[in-house]
This record gives C-alpha cells, sequence and structure tokens, in this order.
C-alpha cells in the first residue's frame, strides 16, 4: 500500500481555506511524477491529479474538496484524493492495450467477431494524430477530445464529423467496459458531444430517365460494372450488401395464380450497420423476370469484377463517376447511393406501405421518415387531397348584416305611437 503524503497546505479544510483563491492548482507531490492538486474557488474547491512521466504530462479532475460538505460520491478527504489519484494515475498509464489505438483495435475485433462493419472504425483511426492515438483512455480529457472534434469539423461535413466520432464513442465505451480502472467516462460523452441538426438529409433523387442513363454508362465501362449498377438501381440495396450476394440468393420465384406471372426475388443479405447480432441474415427484395433471368444459375459470388474480383469502394466509385459525368450530372452530387434514394423514394410515391419500404432496404421507419420526411409530406397531400372540402365561390354567400340593404328594421318608437291606456283601480 503505498504511503499517504502529508501537506500543511492541503491536508486540513482550514488550512486550504486560508490560501488564495486562484485557477492555478497548489500541487503536492505525492510520488515520482505524481501531483494531486487543490484548485481553490470561492465555493468547494477540486483536487486534481497531475502526471508528468514516461513521456506523459497530464491532468485529470480527482473530485471535490470536502470544504463544506463531509459526505457525497465525488466529496474527498486530503487521503482519499490521494488514493483516487493513484488509481487515475495507473488507469492513465500508456501502454498498447489501454491507448485509444488499443482500444480501436479491440473494438474494430469485436465488430468482426459480430459480422458487422468496420469502415467507420478505419475512418476514426485515419482521422487519429499520432499523440492522441497513444494516449491512455483513462487519461483522456474533454479538451483533447472536442479539440479533435472541432479540427474534423474544419475538413469534413457534420454528419461525417458526427459518425468519426461516434465510432471512437463506441471504442472508448468498450475500453471502459472492460477496464475497471477507467472510473469516468464524461471525457468523451462530452468531448465528443454530436454536432447539432447534422443529420438534415441531403439525399440526391434521380428521374427514372437519368437513372437509366446512368445504367447505360456503366455497361459501357464493362457488362459486369453494369450488372453491378443496374441491380444497385433496381434494388436499392446498399454496394456492401451487392458485393456480398451469392449466385443462390436469386430465385426465379413461383408463379402468382392471380396474375399467372413469375415473382422472381433475390434474397438480399441483410447490412452490418448498427449495434448487435442481426437476426435476419437475408431478405426477399423483388426483381423483374428479365433481371432474374440473367442472374439465375450463377454460383458463388453474383457480382464479380472482370478480374474475378470483389466491388467495393476502391474500385467502383471512380467507375460510378464517370457513368455519372457520361449522364450529364454532377459526379460531385450523385453518388452511387442515389440509386438507393431514388429507389425508396419511388416506392413511397407509389404508396408502398413505409414499413414495408423500410423491410425492402434494410433499414427502419424511424430512418424513412427522418431522411424521407419530405417525401412523405409529398406522398401524403396525394393521399389526402381527394378528401378536402370543397368551398368553391359558387356556393351562395352567408348575408352581410353590415351591408345597408339587408340591415334589420330598427324598433319603432316613434311619438305617434299609441301609448297602451293604462287602466287605474277603484
Amino acid at each position: 500500500m503505498a504511503q499517504k503524503v502529508r501537506s500543511s497546505k492541503l491536508e486540513t479544510r482550514s488550512a486550504r481555506l486560508r490560501l488564495a483563491i486562484r485557477k492555478k492548482p497548489y500541487f503536492v507531490k505525492i510520488a515520482r511524477g505524481l501531483s494531486l492538486g487543490y484548485r481553490r474557488t470561492k465555493t468547494a474547491g477540486t483536487w486534481v491529479v497531475r502526471v508528468t512521466r514516461d513521456s506523459s504530462d497530464w491532468t485529470q479532475a480527482v473530485g471535490k474538496a470536502d470544504d463544506h460538505e463531509e459526505t457525497g460520491a465525488d466529496i474527498l478527504t486530503f487521503d482519499e484524493a490521494q488514493s483516487r489519484a493513484r488509481v487515475i494515475a495507473r488507469a492513465g498509464q500508456a501502454h498498447g492495450d489501454n491507448t485509444v489505438d488499443g482500444a480501436l483495435d479491440r473494438y474494430e475485433s469485436d465488430l468482426q467477431t459480430r459480422s458487422a462493419d468496420v469502415d467507420n472504425v478505419k475512418r476514426a483511426r485515419h482521422h487519429l494524430s499520432a499523440k492522441l492515438a497513444k494516449k491512455a483512455v483513462g487519461a483522456l480529457t474533454t479538451n483533447d477530445l472536442r479539440g479533435w472534434r472541432d479540427e474534423l469539423a474544419k475538413e469534413m461535413a457534420p454528419a461525417s464529423v458526427n459518425r468519426t466520432c461516434n465510432a471512437l464513442r463506441a471504442a472508448l465505451n468498450l475500453a471502459a467496459d472492460t477496464d475497471e480502472r477507467i472510473s469516468s467516462r464524461e471525457a468523451w460523452k462530452a468531448g465528443l458531444k454530436a454536432i447539432p441538426d447534422a443529420g438534415e438529409s441531403r439525399n440526391v433523387i434521380l428521374s427514372e430517365q437519368e437513372v437509366r442513363v446512368i445504367i447505360v454508362g456503366a455497361y459501357k465501362d464493362s457488362e459486369q460494372f453494369g450488372e453491378f449498377v443496374e441491380l444497385a438501381a433496381v434494388t436499392g440495396a446498399r454496394p456492401s450488401q451487392l458485393a456480398r450476394l451469392q449466385g443462390e440468393d436469386v430465385q426465379s420465384g413461383s408463379t402468382d395464380p392471380q396474375t399467372n406471372k413469375r415473382q422472381p426475388r433475390v434474397m438480399m443479405p441483410s447490412s452490418r450497420k448498427g449495434p448487435g447480432v442481426k437476426k435476419i441474415t437475408h431478405r426477399p427484395v423483388p426483381i423483374p423476370e428479365s433481371v432474374a433471368k440473367r442472374f439465375t444459375g450463377r454460383k458463388g459470388t453474383l457480382l464479380r469484377r472482370s478480374d474475378g474480383g470483389t466491388w467495393n469502394k476502391s474500385n467502383h466509385a471512380r467507375r460510378f463517376a464517370e457513368a455519372v459525368e457520361a449522364a450529364n450530372l454532377d459526379p460531385s452530387v450523385v453518388t452511387i447511393y442515389a440509386l438507393r434514394h431514388t429507389s425508396i423514394v419511388r416506392q413511397l410515391l407509389a404508396n408502398v406501405p413505409v414499413r414495408v419500404v423500410a423491410a425492402l432496404h434494410d433499414t427502419s421507419v424511424a430512418m424513412i421518415e427522418k431522411n424521407y420526411s419530405k417525401y412523405i409530406a409529398d406522398h401524403s397531400d396525394e393521399l389526402a387531397r381527394p378528401t378536402l372540402l370543397e368551398t368553391s365561390a359558387d356556393i351562395v354567400r352567408i348575408p352581410d348584416h353590415s351591408d345597408e340593404s339587408m340591415r334589420p328594421t330598427p324598433l319603432q318608437t316613434s311619438a305617434d305611437i299609441i301609448p297602451l291606456k293604462r287602466e287605474v283601480p277603484g
């Protein structure tokens, strides 16, 4: 057990209250490279720990001093503050497994175990500075993380900043779940707070003709890329889902007894977005019979590049941009996700129930309502219009009593009206 250090300035309440009020803490050394500080304020002072060892130099709050109150979760005596400072210092010792970079490694492994998407982790790691990546999770401060977030905001859209921060926050929470030395999550709760109003939808919706022109441009690149883009437009699936399709996922379907037509579909793999393990691994998505015929019978990965490799952002983004330019559209605005947004809106405007649209596109009703509310409003307008009350001009106008010709006849009180004869008794 570490020996408790004594300090005539800090160990008693009366001694602390005689100190001058100032922002800079009064420090006392309690171990090598470890100091306990007391910040004197107008009310109860606060304890802080400062670590200056092993190439580290950081300060973190410990708790409130027992200047006026003696009990409370964060109200500490001088001896209790020393103990808490030592625990925080141990948690803040930077070595491989407890650094921010180590936390991202563990989070990425956790996502892979759950078959979840690891792209956001890679994005967060890409934007981390070397200094922040090597810092211990327990030593992080609100200013560390808020400064990092604000720097991201200078280069990225607010929504992208929030997605990147969410990935880092999840990694730090996982680290705190598995390391009892990390006693507080306040640093990333406050420092990585989402930028407000960043989720405003800027979805690009294309006309049917524009979609067809883009598909034609994709086929001019190669038959393999044309198939990839065509299936993206038909199903509205994410590119990552399309890349995981297998030949057996295409089903020619059975004949509908009412229409005598076949009902082909593709069993679309669920996305890897969101927390937890996906319970439903595939969802049936209808496709035209002409599309099904071209894909039925294939073995292995359904959509491959001409060299046999699989599709990912690094090899389809440039090709799609060229197809968009060939359609006289702006590739900086129209990405392959425009095909997904267009598919969702096309179904909404065709009166397909929102819950069905959400299921076919592997998302939630809440996300549909959040990101496509404008189009839902347009849809609602079309449904509600037949029920409007008609108040056209040919309806007879209600009389206006302010009109002189319609003024009611006033009560006559002229002098020539014979008054009632009053009978006088006896």
